[in-house]
């Protein structure tokens, strides 16, 4: 009998990093992401563009042993040493494109050398993000959706505003952290632990999101199925891990600078609120005491007022955060309240939502460490610390929108919550933009992102809300996201107001003449100068509701989801 022929098995794609097999649609979206960027190279940058400019002068001029020791200027060197070393790694290049760069007295330069250099690393940096996601697709078992989910990350409005605007380097280290989430996707979990350890050492911010990951690698690399401790595989992750700090810190624990180190990296001195109030519960409690403060002295209600705190928190500078009339919040109680929300998520949702279990999330992660969990866990802590930490920056909503993008799609109820979030923590990185031309460019390349991922994700995971309490909350949230255009309209020309305001004259109709001379404008009272802040007040406050709630969205989602599978469950 005659055999028949039977074509080979296709090879499977993507076995080496190097063997990308760019696809056309993949190329566009790389060479019209990096067009743009160049185009913003002229840009507005804050202060965040000669921070670095320093380190780089730091690292190249000075002796190790002074890194954490200098203040020439005031942006001293407050990362790492594995990001020392990175900035050390850029000067060298720095000083033969021009020696001014790398000057340690040479404050504030801003020639187009430094300029077009440092963003440039920024593009190219970048790449190690862009490099992951594609890998992410070429293991998903759906890569059509995660093509969106990943074009989505790499494309997305914070780092376009708070790396290539603003100026940082989070693409950079957002895909070490993927890249290590990736690992663990794909049962390299020795790989994912040590990665997370090398992210750790490049910035500090990552440690909030060290408890999912200590419960998930115990708990799935170092314990058996069954509970059995496996001594050789946690004494590999303990050994590696230990070993990335000491190639890290080993420099300056021969020195004995470790506390000096510790002094720049921990710097509780700050307020409770950064300058504008990152949108978190802190920002809420802030405005409470606001409203607070106006009721008692409306009404002349008898309650103790903090003197010091009638102005303090409303300013928008940077400094210590006194309540007026709220007892005042410090270091611990943010670090307590943020590792008790880490750790028992599950109470809040009791009490607030009515569950009648009292699991905590990261029990469930230990008794299911899946991956999806494992996600799911890993977003929830960096929620907690966005919302609950001391002196929380703006950029930081990266912590929750990086990891969240990748549960976007597993089904309607995360997808949501997603979008909540991102429309949300996006917008409230707005305000770090504030020059007319870069302001057309962060709305409207936002407004195409969130179509971009809005339209071709919701055909696959929509579900028709099926009873009233779902109809209603569909209701609400969708009332809120169409608030944001009405907030940017009032953003936009509140100040406009205030300047023609400032502006007129005392009477309304004085003309000076050489017989006349018009009186000199009042000078702003306290009053006007708060309500110059009230157009950041009111993006604080706004934003801040729509990410607490959710937040308690995607843990009412975690801690009772027992029986739905999605694909991040066939993984």
């Amino acid at each position: 009998m005659e055999k028949t022929a039977t074509a080979p098995p296709p090879k499977p794609k993507g076995k080496s990093w190097f063997s990308w097999g760019l696809e056309s649609s993949e190329y566009d979206l790389l060479i019209l992401s990096t067009s743009l960027k160049l185009l913003l190279f002229p840009s507005y940058r804050s202060t965040d563009f000669e921070v670095h400019r320093n380190w780089l002068a730091i690292t190249h001029s000075l002796p190790i042993s002074q890194w954490y020791h200098d203040t020439t200027s005031e942006w001293t060197l407050d990362y790492p040493p594995f990001f020392a070393y990175f900035e050390k790694l850029l000067s060298i290049p720095a000083y033969f494109i021009d020696p001014k760069i790398v000057d340690l007295n040479n404050l504030n330069y801003d020639a187009w050398s430094v300029v077009a250099y440092q963003r440039t690393t920024v593009i190219l940096s970048e790449l190690v993000l862009g490099a992951v996601l594609l890998r992410f697709i070429r293991g998903s078992v759906d890569p059509a959706t995660q093509r969106i989910i990943s074009a989505s990350l790499f494309l997305h409005p914070g780092f376009l505003i708070i790396d290539h605007i603003h100026f940082q380097y989070n693409g950079f280290m957002f895909g070490i952290l993927l890249w290590s989430i990736l690992m663990a996707r794909n049962g390299k979990k020795l790989a994912s632990g040590i990665l997370f350890a090398v992210l750790l050492n490049f910035k500090h911010i990552y440690m909030y999101l060290a408890p999912a990951y200590f419960i998930y690698l115990l708990r799935s690399f170092c314990f058996s199925p069954s509970g059995k401790l496996e001594i050789k595989n946690f004494l590999s992750l303990a050994n590696s891990v230990i070993a990335v700090f000491i190639l890290s810190f080993g420099p300056f624990i021969v020195m004995g600078q470790i506390p000096q180190v510790f002094s720049r990296l921990f710097p509780f001195t700050r307020g409770l609120n950064h300058a504008y109030w990152a949108p978190n519960a802190w920002a809420l409690v802030t405005a409470a005491d606001r409203v607070l403060l106006r009721y008692v002295t409306r009404t002349g209600a008898d309650v103790a007022i903090n003197a010091s705190g009638v102005a303090s928190t409303s300013r928008g500078l940077v400094g210590d955060t006194v309540f007026a009339v709220i007892p005042n919040i410090k270091p611990m109680h943010t670090f307590t309240i943020t590792v008790a929300f880490q750790s028992v998520l599950e109470l809040l949702s009791f009490f607030i939502l009515g569950l009648t279990t009292m699991q905590i999330a990261l029990v469930k992660l230990w008794f299911t460490p899946t991956y999806k969990s494992f996600l799911t866990s890993l977003t929830l802590c960096g929620y907690a610390s966005y919302l609950f930490g001391w002196h929380v920056h703006e950029k930081a909503i990266l912590l929750v929108l990086v990891p969240l993008s990748l549960l976007a799609a597993e089904r309607h109820a995360y997808f949501r919550t997603f979008i909540l979030a991102s429309v949300a923590g996006v917008f409230s990185l707005f305000p770090l933009i504030f020059t007319p031309g870069e302001s057309m460019v962060k709305v409207v390349y936002s407004v195409l992102w969130i179509i971009f991922v809005y339209v071709p994700l919701t055909r696959r995971v929509y579900e028709y809300p099926n009873s009233l309490s779902f109809v209603i909350i569909d209701t609400l949230e969708k009332v809120y996201l169409a608030g944001f255009p009405l907030l940017q309209l009032f953003v936009t020309l509140f100040p406009v107001y205030m300047a023609r305001r400032a502006t007129s004259d005392v009477s309304g109709t004085c003309v000076s003449s050489a017989e006349f001379t018009c009186p000199e404008p009042e000078p702003q009272t306290p009053q006007t100068k708060a309500m110059e802040f009230l157009p950041l007040m009111l993006t604080s406050v706004y934003c801040s509701v729509g990410l607490v709630w959710g937040f308690c969205r995607l843990t009412y989602i975690y801690l009772n989801e027992q029986t739905y599978l999605g694909p991040l469950d066939r993984i």
